[in-house]
């Protein structure tokens, strides 16, 4: 009898045992369940943001087209232009050079216009103002009123292309802010693109018919601006800024996918708008502050107008605008030829900024910089040498063509995209958009001087001549990268201004230190 009881005991601790197993294993499960629906959802709105973030990008990105199409467009523009209206060399070289130098009037009240009305409204007036040019242009019946549309688009470009870059970074993620901050170079290039195929295509049309179309196209792409307002939200520091902290907040959320992230980058951005500091003194204005700047801001300032001033002073918009005319002088005579092989220019362009998307978060902003500047220095020297050795062969003919392929590929891979890059992420809240505004000032102005003076200076030294003396600002940009721009990738914008504080000599020793990987690990 007892050892039945016995036994009777045993099988119901074996199946309270087994019941408790089965309890735990369903607890396991369910949290298996419940850790998986995590995952998923984190994943969800992981994807959610990034498709968000990259939206945004797009939009704000648009105005590039603009420029670029401009760019593209008028390169082919000015031979029907000049045998429409009759202008003369001098006339021509001042209608492509006056869009940049007018543009950087833009991109000065650009910085004040940001701060005061946002970045995404700002965006939207730059479309406006440049509609309103380019309609002008389309129907200017003499030289004097196509000037005027000239003017009225160079300023609503120098908006453009001064806010796109800041409002990108600072509504981008840490982790993407270099590629995505790379999306106006892109739409810039695509731009070229499409001006280009847009010669080429209206070729046919009469002298008097051609290039209006040619220029009236350029509209298309303001109007999908005015959409992308109601899409895209404002930049989470301009409101930080305006004393709009949860709307902050809430735009941060939309664009991050971790919410600890989000706390840690409002705080970041509220101490660099310094609030919450009590015993913080009145400071200076903006622009007394840029004007008598502070040894990292001077720093900051060499970097970001240095950078601007030799992506153009390289030559690039010389080779983009004049390239019909580089041809020409290699050999190629046919008119649609000419234009053909513009495009061949344009698709090269287009493709090497994707590589530079790819690879600006992956390997940084300072190794592209130096292939990009190298190698332009070696195709700058090249096409020197061919335009003034080679004569007008079919093997001139291919090598010019070639180089200059190659230039503007280097150009795209490097120097174009990191430029804006850089200027939109390395100043400090309270200045970035009056900083940048400088900076483009710098682009702008470059620009002009080098299109406004290309054929006057080609017709005095040789077209071979002026790519000589290209090749050698180019070797000096390769120096320039090396002393005064450090490496950017993977911080925040707010651990970049503590970089600046360090100084040149802490960038040669080593470019990004230990402790902000370490931090970015954690993060990752």
């Amino acid at each position: 009898m007892g050892l039945v009881e016995e036994n009777g005991n045993d099988g119901v601790i074996s199946k309270m045992n087994k019941y408790q197993k089965m309890d735990k294993d369903d607890e396991f499960d369910d949290e298996l369940e419940d850790s998986m629906i995590k995952l998923r959802q984190q994943h969800t709105r992981s994807s959610d943001t990034r498709k968000y973030v990259f939206a945004c990008a797009v939009f704000a990105s648009l105005n590039s087209v603009l420029l670029g199409y401009d760019v593209g467009v008028m390169s082919g523009a000015i031979i029907f232009i000049q045998e429409d209206l009759k202008i003369s060399e001098v006339q021509q070289e001042v209608l492509v050079g006056i869009l940049s130098i007018v543009s950087l009037l833009g991109s000065l009240g650009g910085g004040r216009t940001s701060d005061a009305i946002g970045r995404k409204w700002t965006m939207g007036l730059a479309a406006m103002i440049f509609q309103t040019g380019a309609l002008v242009m389309t129907f200017a019946p003499t030289f004097a009123v196509l000037m005027i549309g000239r003017l009225l688009a160079g300023v609503g470009i120098g908006f453009g292309v001064m806010v796109a870059p800041v409002y990108i970074a600072e509504i981008s993620p840490t982790i993407a802010r270099g590629s995505l901050t790379s999306f106006p170079e892109i739409f810039i290039n695509l731009g070229i693109l499409l001006g280009y195929v847009s010669n080429y295509a209206f070729s046919g049309f009469s002298v008097h018919t051609g290039w209006r179309i040619m220029l009236g196209v350029g509209i298309l792409p303001s109007v999908f601006i005015g959409f992308a307002l109601f899409v895209i939200p404002e930049s989470p520091r301009w409101l930080v800024l305006q004393n709009r902290v949860d709307e902050a907040r809430a735009v941060l959320l939309k664009t991050n996918d971790n919410e600890e992230e989000v706390e840690e980058r409002l705080a970041e951005i509220l101490a660099a708008a310094g609030f919450g500091n009590a015993d913080k003194t009145e400071e200076k204005a903006v622009w007394r502050e840029l004007l008598d700047p502070s040894p990292s801001l001077r720093r900051m300032l060499v970097t970001g107008f240095g950078i601007q001033c030799f992506q153009q002073i390289t030559g690039i918009d010389a080779t983009v605008y004049y390239s019909p005319t580089i041809f020409r002088d290699a050999g190629i005579t046919d008119k649609t030829k000419l234009l053909a092989a513009t495009v061949s220019v344009g698709f090269t362009k287009t493709i090497f900024i994707l590589v530079a998307i790819i690879l600006i978060d992956r390997v940084g902003r300072k190794p592209l910089l130096y292939v990009s500047t190298i190698g332009m220095t070696a195709c700058l020297l090249g096409l020197a040498f061919t335009l003034t050795v080679m004569g007008n062969g079919q093997v001139g003919i291919a090598l010019a063509i070639l180089l200059v392929c190659g230039n503007v590929a280097f150009f795209s891979v490097g120097i174009g995209p990191v430029c804006w890059v850089l200027t939109s992420e390395i100043f400090p809240l309270r200045v970035r958009a009056q900083a940048a505004a400088l900076g483009a000032v710098g682009n702008r102005l470059c620009s002009g001087l080098i299109a406004m003076s290309f054929l006057s200076v080609s017709r005095a030294i040789t077209v071979g001549g002026t790519f000589f003396i290209f090749s050698l600002i180019s070797a000096v940009s390769v120096a320039f990268v090396y002393k005064h721009v450090p490496e950017t990738k993977g911080k925040s914008l707010e651990q970049i201004e503590l970089l600046f504080q360090k100084g040149n000599e802490e960038w040669q020793r080593g470019e990004v230190e230990l402790a902000d990987v370490e931090h970015l690990v954690q993060k990752e």
